[in-house]
């Protein structure tokens, strides 16, 4: 897979009591979206199916950073610099 992988990292949610945050890849028109803490792709387009584990296997490796990415993000603070 090439390097250049544009990430972004949802606030955290809350759906029956279970925290989780969603994590999305964007390369070349190619796009894949999965969740934290599970650290599973749930839905891709143009990865290959061996570029999808490297993206699962990087969200474990750094799903401490990830939560803490997921945590200090500010949906206001997006919204008004959007």
């Amino acid at each position: 897979m090439e390097e250049n992988v544009n990430m972004s990292v949802s606030p955290i949610c809350e759906k029956d009591g279970k925290k989780y945050a969603y994590v999305t890849f964007e390369q070349d028109g190619k796009k894949a979206e999965g969740q934290i803490p599970d650290c599973k792709i749930e839905k891709y387009e143009g990865f290959t199916e061996d570029e999808v584990k490297l993206l699962e296997l990087y969200m474990k490796t750094e799903l401490k950073t990830l939560k803490k990415t997921a945590a200090s993000v500010n949906v206001f603070d997006a919204f008004l610099k959007g």
